[in-house]
């Protein structure tokens, strides 16, 4: 990867932001986490990030106010929503709200990682990039 691309972990509870952000970092990525909304808006506020990783339950300010901060003030940057009390509506309402994508408590590593890494690969070519799926099937 050209720079390093850089990303902000929010969630209130610890071990996951130091879990996300060891697996993170194996990858190359430079990664900065916060347990509390509004330390990691006004950290996002003074430093770029290209990627956002965002609990849904936070104290105020929420994952869905983090996400419109992130929308108003940096279009560019993706945004994960995580959320231990997924529905279709709340994962609906965040994917029409702007989040790149919306992901289940328990997950596994993996799956986060390659949603980060083909929103990595977005951010660096400057366009959209299929589902492995997509581009095996057009092989």
């Amino acid at each position: 990867m050209k720079d390093k691309i850089q990303i902000l972990v929010l969630d209130d509870e610890s071990i996951v932001c130091d879990r996300l952000k060891s697996s993170l970092e194996k990858l190359g990525f430079y990664v900065e986490t916060f347990t509390e909304s509004q330390a990691a808006l006004d950290r996002f506020a003074e430093h770029h990030f290209h990627i956002v990783i965002t609990d849904l339950k936070m104290n105020a300010p929420d994952g869905m106010d983090v996400l419109r901060f992130v929308r108003e003030n940096s279009p560019g940057t993706r945004v994960i929503i995580v959320t231990g009390f997924a529905t279709v509506e709340k994962a609906r309402e965040a994917i029409k709200s702007g989040a790149a994508d919306f992901i289940a408590k328990p997950f596994k590593m993996s799956e986060l990682r390659d949603i980060v890494l083909r929103l990595a690969r977005e951010i660096q070519t400057g366009m959209p990039v299929s589902e492995s799926r997509s581009e095996d099937a057009s092989r």
